[in-house]
């Protein structure tokens, strides 16, 4: 019998038009968007549905766009496939994503979680806009030779391996000049492909220093609960029960790579072998070919 794990994107994903269809002919995916608009104060909807994209893709906006739309897909999938959602046994996100699924998985509820994902994304922008950076995905190395472009191309700057996402992909983070040299050496190297990630800055480095410390006061006083179901830490790669264990977590997640080849590769090793990308794009399922393609991996349309 096949083992189900959910798997939410993380920003990057975002698209105009996403949870419009949705949100048109599916009434708790309106609720949500309704709901998401009330609390944060515009018209999230309208955002999502029509742009314009330079918004959309602001980390301000885009990660509680994509932390909504996520949820919109669930409850699209929950109309379409309800027994797939009751079967489904653990779920990671990446990077923004872990926090839609810990919203799956009952760790906490939705206003509060999009709350948190608002002071996360607003902290995040303050923090790029105040040391100007960029992530970029490099394709075709291996991990040890990205490491070494990396430690040459810092040049005192930060520089580091942000995203271990599979074989062959690697996303480094850091100031924009050192992320441009980078890339000459990636290329240089033989990379296949060197392409910049859609996000405002250097995340998941030490350069977010000042948004994990905003975080964690986001997040002290938010009420967790013991994850229904185990949810995939994107800082080690492991489930974790204990609610003070993932607040520590996600506020270290800021600053710290995500290691989403191996939360697979331990889903995998669990037994797990279908997956379902819940939320926007489709890059979660082109990881998960790279990493294992005998595996079955489905996408719920947004």
């Amino acid at each position: 019998m096949s083992r189900i794990a959910f798997l939410f994107p993380g920003q990057g994903a975002q698209f105009v038009g996403m949870g419009k269809r949705l949100y048109e002919s599916l009434p708790a995916a309106r609720r949500l968007f309704d709901e998401a608009g009330k609390i944060l104060g515009y018209d999230l909807a309208q955002l999502c549905f029509n742009g314009p994209a330079e918004t959309l893709d602001s980390t301000i906006y885009s990660q509680p766009a994509i932390f909504v739309t996520s949820l919109a897909a669930v409850e699209a999938l929950r109309a379409e496939s309800p027994d797939v959602v009751l079967a489904c046994e653990a779920a990671a996100g990446l990077s923004l994503g872990e926090y839609s699924a810990l919203v799956f998985a009952g760790v906490m509820e939705f206003p509060e979680g999009l709350l948190i994902v608002q002071r996360r994304g607003a902290a995040m922008q303050q923090a790029s806009e105040a040391t100007p950076g960029g992530m970029i995905s490099i394709l075709g190395l291996e991990l040890v030779e990205v490491e070494r472009i990396c430690e040459q191309a810092s040049q005192g700057e930060i520089l580091r391996v942000a995203n271990l996402l599979c074989p062959g992909v690697t996303v480094i983070s850091g100031t924009t000049a050192a992320c441009e040299r980078a890339a000459d050496l990636a290329v240089k190297a033989g990379a296949s492909r060197v392409v910049p990630v859609a996000v405002a800055g250097a995340f998941h480095t030490p350069i977010m220093k000042p948004a994990d410390q905003k975080l964690a006061e986001a997040i002290a006083t938010a009420r967790l609960r013991r994850p229904r179901i185990p949810v995939i830490s994107n800082v080690d790669a492991r489930p974790h029960d204990d609610p003070e264990e993932i607040r520590e977590l996600l506020i270290r997640q800021v600053i710290e790579p995500v290691r989403w080849e191996e939360s697979m590769r331990y889903l995998l090793a669990a037994g797990f072998d279908q997956f379902y990308e819940v939320g926007p794009g489709r890059v979660l399922r082109g990881l998960m070919r790279r990493i294992d393609r005998n595996v079955a991996c489905y996408g719920v349309e947004v």
